[in-house]
């Protein structure tokens, strides 16, 4: 008997509890105990009933997706979840399955192999495995239209979102919805229905067939909310054979549709992204012990639009917020903005009006410094020049307590120049939320070189408190993200000068996977403020280089996006893109001497992609990452990079680095050293036949 599985019994009820803490997945030897428990409980004539309950906080929340790693790898031999599920279904003896918490994907399908289920109010059932680019593979797919009906079970299994107690009530999923004590009420249920014919899912007849039309319905649906994945189709095809084969057959055909999609790229990747969320927030070389300091008040300096959306993240964390600005009429502004976010978000039905008071009223706006000297974290969200932000750190060093840390949301500007205007380097750090930060998930961390350790190791679980995913950069120019991007606007940039449309390259790169297309992405940043960053990059660049001209031109032309609905397209009603012929041509006869040519959307996806992983593999030389996977976090979560592709680097390794490295050579044979020469650790992983997920973590990042 294993210790993840333990059976108790409670009057004549066997009490089946799994204990896998944290949230009881079903790792080798739960499945198994469970089963091997009901067969014990079975095989005693002193017990008439059977429960199974997740001890804890919760049921089962699914399977253990390191086992689905290791299995899609080879590293281990699949678990047939679908026959222990069976034999437990097939228990003589009623089985009720007591749920709490949630009871997610295998959690969902170990439920539904039981006879009844009761549900604590605030449990969740679902079956999001498309998350993972993959489909239930236990029955889940058989099981669930012959409770919920086909119409349900599609929705579940295609889109991936869990459902409510009430909704699982009425849907079929659950018996009860208990009202007191979870494990009282399950016994109490078993001990009424001990000895009446036992009403096994497998045995149901599955629901009322639905329309080819609701299908296609779902299956649009589906493709809006996880564009570019292929999972969603598959959940479909395995929910409809329910309704056309025996339950044997249609489990049959849901195991090879699953493992089909096991072995995918889709899964791989987005497996390899669900684990990097988690990799990221671990720091090598900090010492475990590092004290944390304790974060009760926070301060933002500047109310604009990064510094009211800042305001908001700490406000939404519970944590009172003094936002401070120069003028009444900006702070004003801010403070509109903020009411108008949050009363946008109640429209939505996602937050009450009396959580929108609670969080406004959290917000102090001011236009001094008074309070300052209380406050535990402040961060100054002024605009991107450096003497700016180092009048604002000479000011609040003095004012701020000593362990107060202070922190600038800067996205390029060198963090050690910034704290050298303060007596206490050790407690600067930088904070680069992304815009709009209210909504942005992706929070860079920037150590100078005289960061403490606690302020990092604070800053990593305040971004969790700020429910953010958080990942350490060096201070280097534009840290991670900013400056493998750069390379990606060059690009696009050349690729109009050379003969492609605007809107072939957005297409091109919308097509790849990414939210937008690298030109339309200018346009809703602004080119004026591209146009800025352009100005002060080109001062690192070596003389001579070729340097893009679209941002270039159109600034002068006073085209700076949507903000003034003209740049590289036009723009109707805010937001919607209509082309613009001329400004094509327009960038084409400014780059004299090139011939206008057909350019391919293969070349235009590899000249912008491509040329981002060849500079992340020199901000991986440089030690400004860490680990590869620290680019595709910062990649997936701050700028859209397609969650099924893996992220930047992961996309590079599965497309093979040898291959990479080829397209780079005729990139460079093409357009010169200064743009397209492989950065040496591309170079001497092809050499020796490794990938950029194989790389341990670069430690001196930590001290740089």
């Amino acid at each position: 008997m294993s210790e993840l599985v333990t059976m108790t019994t409670i009057r004549r009820i066997a009490v089946i509890a799994i204990d896998n803490p944290p949230v009881n997945a079903l790792s080798p030897g739960v499945p198994e105990g469970v089963q091997n428990l009901v067969n014990t409980a079975n095989a005693d004539e002193r017990i008439d009933g059977i429960v199974v309950i997740g001890a804890g906080t919760t049921f089962v929340a699914g399977a253990d997706i390191n086992e689905f790693a290791k299995v899609a790898s080879g590293q281990a031999a699949p678990l047939n979840l679908r026959d222990i599920f069976f034999e437990i279904e097939s228990s003589a003896k009623p089985l009720v399955m007591a749920l709490h918490g949630t009871a997610l994907g295998g959690g969902l399908e170990l439920a539904m192999s039981g006879h009844y289920r009761v549900l604590a109010p605030t449990a969740k059932v679902g079956q999001p495995e498309v998350n993972l680019g993959l489909i239930p593979g236990a029955g889940g797919t058989q099981r669930l239209p012959r409770l919920a009906g086909m119409a349900k079970a599609l929705e579940m299994c295609a889109l991936g979102q869990p459902f409510s107690a009430e909704e699982a009530l009425a849907a079929g999923i659950a018996d009860r919805i208990v009202s007191g004590d979870l494990l009282e009420t399950a016994v109490a249920f078993a001990e009424e229905i001990a000895g009446a014919p036992i009403s096994r899912t497998r045995d149901r007849a599955v629901g009322a067939p639905i329309a080819p039309a609701a299908i296609e319905e779902l299956r649009g649906k589906a493709h809006k909310s996880m564009r570019g994945r292929h999972a969603p189709d598959v959940a479909i095809q395995a929910v409809t054979e329910a309704a056309r084969v025996p339950f044997e057959e249609g489990c049959r055909i849901e195991a090879e549709l699953f493992q089909q999609c096991l072995k995918s790229a889709e899964s791989r990747g987005l497996i390899h992204a669900f684990f990097g969320e988690r990799e990221v927030g671990k720091i090598p070389g900090l010492d475990k012990n590092t004290p944390t300091l304790a974060i009760a008040k926070a301060g933002v300096i500047g109310a604009g639009t990064m510094g009211s959306g800042i305001a908001m993240v700490y406000a939404s964390a519970g944590i009172p917020v003094r936002l401070r600005e120069v003028t009444q009429e900006a702070l004003d502004r801010g403070m509109n903005s903020i009411r108008k976010n949050y009363a946008s978000t109640v429209a939505k039905g996602r937050l009450s009006q009396s959580d929108m008071d609670t969080r406004l009223a959290l917000i102090t706006p001011q236009l001094g410094y008074e309070g300052f000297e209380e406050l535990d974290v402040i961060t100054e969200a002024v605009f991107e020049q450096m003497e700016a932000k180092r009048k604002i750190f000479a000011e609040i060093h003095q004012i701020a307590k000593p362990e107060c840390i202070l922190a600038s949301n800067t996205s390029t500007l060198d963090v050690d120049e910034i704290a050298s205007v303060t007596l206490r380097p050790e407690m600067v750090v930088g904070h680069h939320f992304f815009s709009p930060a209210n909504i942005m998930r992706l929070l860079e961390v920037v150590r100078g070189k005289a960061t403490s350790d606690s302020v990092l190791v604070t800053s990593m679980a305040l971004a969790k408190r700020l429910k953010k995913v958080a990942v350490l950069s060096g201070n280097a120019r534009g840290f991670i993200g900013n400056r493998i991007l750069h390379p990606y606007i060059r690009e696009a940039q050349f690729l109009v000068e050379e003969g492609a449309t605007v809107e072939e390259v957005n297409e091109a790169i919308y097509d790849f996977g990414m939210p937008m297309g690298p030109l339309a992405m200018c346009d809703l940043i602004g080119l004026d403020v591209e146009f800025r960053i352009h100005q002060e990059s080109r001062l690192h660049h070596k003389p001579g280089v070729r340097e893009p001209l679209g941002i270039d031109l159109l600034y002068a032309e006073g085209r700076y996006g949507q903000k003034n609905g003209k740049g590289f397209s036009n723009y109707v009603n805010g937001r919607q893109a209509e082309a613009d012929p001329a400004v094509t041509e327009r960038i084409h006869a400014s780059a004299k001497g090139l011939t206008k040519r057909s350019i391919s959307r293969e070349e235009i996806v590899d000249r912008c992609i491509l040329a981002m992983v060849n500079e992340g593999a020199r901000v991986l030389e440089a030690g400004t990452a860490m680990r590869a996977v620290d680019i595709d976090v910062v990649y997936l979560t701050g700028y859209g990079f397609p969650l099924y592709r893996g992220g930047l680097m992961f996309y590079a390794d599965e497309l093979g680095l040898d291959r990479v490295l080829a397209r780079i050579e005729e990139f460079r044979s093409a357009h010169g050293d200064d743009l397209w020469a492989p950065a040496p650790l591309l170079i001497k992983l092809v050499t020796e036949g490794k990938t950029f997920s194989s790389l341990g973590p670069v430690l001196r990042t930590a001290k740089a």
